[in-house]
């Protein structure tokens, strides 16, 4: 999966490097629906998939803010926040 993602994020780096290729040789339309394609596959496709990833065997009620966990940063002394 991370091989994934890297061969996706040079593809959509190479595809922005392409759109402004053409935006420099006066073909702007092309260039700008390059560069969209590639911000748009950037938001939809490699954002969830970077998610998914980074967030595989994680409680989320760890990161969530608790009575527990408030209990546990007072126990520490964060409070101070």
């Amino acid at each position: 999966m991370k091989i994934f993602m890297r061969l996706l994020v040079i593809a959509i780096l190479i595809a922005v490097g392409v759109g402004f290729y053409f935006r420099l040789n006066d073909d702007t339309l092309t260039g700008d629906r390059i560069i969209g394609i590639a911000v748009l596959a950037s938001a939809f496709i490699l954002m969830p998939i970077f998610l998914v990833v980074r967030w595989r065997g994680k409680k989320l009620e760890d990161y969530t803010l608790s009575e527990k966990n408030m209990k546990k940063m007072r126990d520490k002394g964060i409070d101070r926040l």
